[in-house]
């Protein structure tokens, strides 16, 4: 059976390293994001390396997007066996004067929107009886934090629908994880990085210092290991592991 992937957010950080790897080992990969420069770029290069690729602006909160996207992967790749639930972002405020605009924009990009893509691609790995669904969660989605609440909550919920998804699709051969990482050394954290900078006074080093020093191992993760977890999620041999949420984090959280 060939496998055929689709990454949300492969413009950048996570998605594009995983994007990347699929694209090495004879996957067709589709890669979305809003920004088509972006994901042509990491097409380009998978093509340069001899994989088949195909970019296609998306933006995932929307479902009439979604069902073009799939339409026309389907039609160019062929039916979709793997799909990575990469889009998100980050945000943070106080509570007692959270911005509702920003509670919902951050629900909205975490959270409906795996709900909107997998819904959608889900019907596929039914009817083939085979399926690998990785959504990339968080150690948020684990355990609060101050002034990130609704990140904190977008990411439970994307773990919650993982786990509901997972006894749902247990009998189809369809897997269902996701991997929690922690602060990443990726543009998202540069855009945490200015916050801190901004609203905390801090310099950049500073602020890049206190990140890494929430991990036991005092660094930032890189998204080449959240890749390599990814690789090993759609492998056959890992048939048996769904359900869960593996941490990528230094030890930073240990259950």
């Amino acid at each position: 059976m060939t496998k055929v992937a689709w990454v949300t957010g492969a413009g950048k950080g996570i998605g594009a390293a995983i994007a990347r790897e699929f694209g090495k080992r004879e996957m067709r990969v589709a890669l979305s994001a809003r920004t088509a420069s972006d994901i042509d770029h990491v097409a380009d290069e998978i093509r340069a390396g001899g994989g088949e690729a195909l970019a296609v602006t998306c933006d995932v909160t929307k479902p009439d997007e979604i069902a073009n996207a799939v339409a026309r992967i389907q039609t160019r790749l062929g039916a979709l066996t793997i799909l990575v639930n990469n889009a998100g972002m980050a945000g943070s405020h106080k509570f007692l004067d959270h911005d509702d605009a920003l509670w919902h924009k951050i629900i909205a990009t975490n959270l409906d929107s795996v709900y909107y893509v997998t819904k959608a691609v889900a019907p596929m790995m039914v009817e083939q009886n085979w399926g690998r669904i990785i959504n990339i969660a968080s150690i948020s989605s684990k355990v609060g934090a101050k002034y990130i609440a609704a990140y904190t909550a977008s990411k439970h919920g994307v773990l919650g629908l993982t786990r509901a998804l997972a006894a749902e699709f247990v009998s189809n051969n369809i897997t269902v994880n996701a991997i929690c990482p922690a602060y990443m050394d990726t543009p998202m954290t540069d855009g945490t990085v200015a916050n801190m900078t901004q609203r905390a006074k801090m310099s950049e080093a500073d602020a890049r210092a206190y990140l890494a020093k929430l991990s036991p191992q005092n660094r930032l993760i890189t998204p080449a290991e959240v890749a390599h977890v990814a690789l090993m999620l759609v492998d056959e041999n890992a048939r048996g592991i769904t359900g869960q949420a593996i941490n990528v984090d230094g030890g930073m959280v240990m259950f």
